[in-house]
């Protein structure tokens, strides 16, 4: 089972970044953000890929922070993994969310639900 580190809040700050938050227990400075994207359809959650000592973390994104993907997309922002312990900007991440959305819509693959709440939202 690959470890899961869930984003707890996600808030666009005042130099136009958008910062996931993590628990503050996780030592940011272990992870290597490897720029992938993968779906969750039956949690209904993007998940972005960490590295840490060889082996995947998936960061998982709930729809009740969508919103706020949302809204850094319109405004190209640059996305953050952060929390008291640090941060690292997630390379890929606009590019890699803005692909999976593209190809949600429409794809029965990712199931009703996932298909119907991306193109609700996005």
């Amino acid at each position: 089972m690959r470890e899961k580190m869930n984003v707890v809040n996600a808030t666009i700050t005042k130099e136009n970044e958008l910062h996931l938050i993590v628990e503050k227990e996780i030592k940011i400075a272990d992870f290597k953000p490897l720029g992938q994207m993968l779906v969750d359809s039956d949690d209904v959650s993007f998940i972005y890929l960490l590295e840490k000592n060889e082996q995947y973390t998936y960061l998982v994104i709930k729809e009740e922070l969508w919103i706020s993907l949302k809204n850094s997309l319109a405004e190209g922002l640059p996305v953050f993994l952060k929390n008291d312990s640090g941060h690292c900007e997630l390379p890929s991440f606009v590019d890699e969310l803005e692909y999976l959305i593209e190809n949600i819509k429409g794809n029965g693959n990712y199931g009703e639900t996932m298909v119907t709440k991306v193109e609700t939202l996005f």
